[in-house]
């Protein structure tokens, strides 16, 4: 692993949270300063030398003010993207403005969406995703009408011109009357053919039958299709599905990863992780071609929940979220489950002046390997404890929507707002190549060298954290990597801000106290 670094930052009090992408001469980044202002930063690709810091300030809807939401670079086009509710109209909607190579922003804004909604503490979320070209937006609005007992979801792509491509809205209703009901909207995704995606799970307990009930969907739009509708239905009994996460891969498929459950004799699901289950989808029959269900093996369960409680059969606690899915060179599938929650703290303080303490945890990762066929072939544990404190005035839980038996799937999101303040610093970064499955991370200078995850201790203070680089080979045996001898002052790595350039080459962020900089990470062969 090599790093390089450009010039040193200007000490601006403006911490980058998001690098947004690279065009063949410049590099752009977000950046936030407190009192909820956000930057376009520019630099020049070569030097990392910033050029040019802007204000972004998205021109008013109705005289209203617009709220930053997002910022993308759609095939060298950048847009910043806000939202804003009318009170009037129960709407809530969302625009995008476009920003010219200097960083200013355009006076006219295009409507994106314009959702009606039940009221304002209903009006819901927006999520995104672009597609794996960079040249199209995917994005979904999701919001609760407690009245009816309903849900509605839309879903809408964008090109690069933010004209709309296709567009999709359901309403569902739910049955309070059934046992544990629950509707889940767990994913959504965008293949390489501007196809969309979306994993819907329902599930009840039929307390008559004593069965645990579980629809599990996937609804297709095929741009070849003009985008209609299609559903493909996966059939299990006897399971739970936790959560699930997509993949679209080269060879026209779409597979889906995910946590399940056992569930008693009587039909109430335990909710405890039992193992991870595999679902492919063929793309040109739209058929089901594998259901494979892999409990976490004897030696994994040791590592999570020691022995004692290993040899008891116990199942791991239900706090592990999907980060990232890897497409093998085999076709098989590599799936990285971080130990991620967050604990928020009593608020002090009168009113908008009471301030809150919220904690961020990710801790070990669980590395799970499977055959093309969806089978099991290894798995393993990255030992790493980690935790980063924030206090804000205001809290938004950064974890998808969810209201009663309604949820919007999804790992920790943190907010942009508490970015630049410690929690960019948890977590890791993957990278896969020539078969071998690389992570980096931040670990206390103390864990050189160990691998056993009893020993390791927590990372403590992250402004002192090292480097550290695990290797996975194609049987799952691991090398740690450590740096020979620990320089003083040594910047260090933000893996919460970092742009995947290549297979083996990232944009990151890094910084020691007041000195940030721009570099790129190097994988060698």
């Amino acid at each position: 692993m090599t790093v390089t670094y450009g010039e040193e930052l200007p000490d601006d009090k403006q911490k980058i949270v998001k690098i947004i992408g690279e065009s063949a001469t410049k590099i752009y980044a977000l950046a936030f300063k407190e009192k909820d202002d956000y930057y376009l930063k520019i630099f020049e690709s070569k030097s990392m030398k910033m050029i040019s810091s802007n204000l972004i300030v998205i021109p008013q809807v109705s005289d209203r003010e617009v709220d930053f939401e997002e910022v993308y670079l759609l095939n060298d086009k950048l847009y910043a993207i806000g939202s804003v509710y009318n009170k009037k109209d129960k709407t809530f909607n969302l625009v995008g403005t476009e920003i010219s190579e200097k960083g200013v922003l355009s006076k006219n804004t295009v409507v994106l969406f314009n959702s009606v909604v039940a009221k304002k503490t209903e009006r819901g979320g927006f999520y995104f995703k672009q597609s794996q070209d960079g040249g199209a937006l995917l994005i979904m609005h999701t919001s609760s009408f407690p009245k009816e007992d309903a849900v509605k979801y839309e879903v809408k792509l964008f090109d690069d011109k933010l004209a709309t491509l296709f567009s999709s809205e359901e309403k569902v209703i739910f049955d309070d009357d059934k046992k544990d009901f629950e509707f889940t909207i767990a994913d959504f995704e965008l293949n390489f053919q501007d196809d969309v995606f979306l994993v819907i799970n329902e599930s009840y307990r039929d307390s008559k039958k004593k069965e645990q009930i579980e629809k599990f969907q996937i609804h297709i739009f095929k741009k070849a299709n003009k985008y209609a509708k299609e559903v493909v239905d996966i059939n299990l009994k006897g399971k739970e599905i936790i959560n699930c996460k997509m993949m679209s891969t080269n060879k026209n498929s779409l597979q889906l990863v995910g946590f399940y459950s056992s569930v008693r004799e009587n039909g109430k699901a335990n909710k405890e992780l039992k193992g991870v289950y595999n679902a492919s989808i063929n793309l040109a029959t739209n058929k089901n071609d594998n259901l494979k269900f892999n409990e976490f093996d004897y030696e994994t369960k040791v590592k999570i929940l020691g022995e004692r409680r290993a040899k008891k059969g116990k199942d791991v606690k239900p706090l592990y979220n999907i980060t990232t899915l890897i497409e093998k060179n085999d076709g098989g599938l590599i799936i990285l489950s971080e130990l991620q929650f967050v604990y928020v703290g009593a608020s002090s303080g009168i009113g908008p002046l009471a301030f809150t303490p919220v904690t961020y945890t990710k801790n070990e990762i669980i590395v799970t390997c499977l055959k093309p066929d969806g089978s099991l072939d290894w798995s393993n544990v990255v030992p790493k404890e980690q935790s980063a404190a924030v206090t804000t005035m205001s809290f938004v839980f950064g974890m998808g929507a969810s209201n009663g038996s309604f949820t919007v799937g999804g790992s920790i999101a943190i907010p942009l707002a508490q970015m630049g303040k410690g929690p960019e610093y948890l977590g890791a970064i993957p990278v896969y190549k020539n078969g071998v499955l690389n992570i980096v991370f931040n670990d206390n200078v103390k864990n050189k060298g160990i691998t056993d995850i009893e020993e390791i201790k927590a990372l403590g203070n992250y402004n002192n954290a090292v480097p550290t680089l695990f290797k996975f080979d194609d049987k799952g045996k691991v090398t740690r990597k450590d740096p020979e001898e620990v320089v003083k002052n040594e910047l260090v790595i933000r893996p919460g801000v970092y742009f995947r350039k290549s297979e083996n080459e990232l944009i990151i962020y890094a910084s020691r106290k007041q000195q940030d900089k721009l570099g790129r990470l190097f994988l060698e062969d």
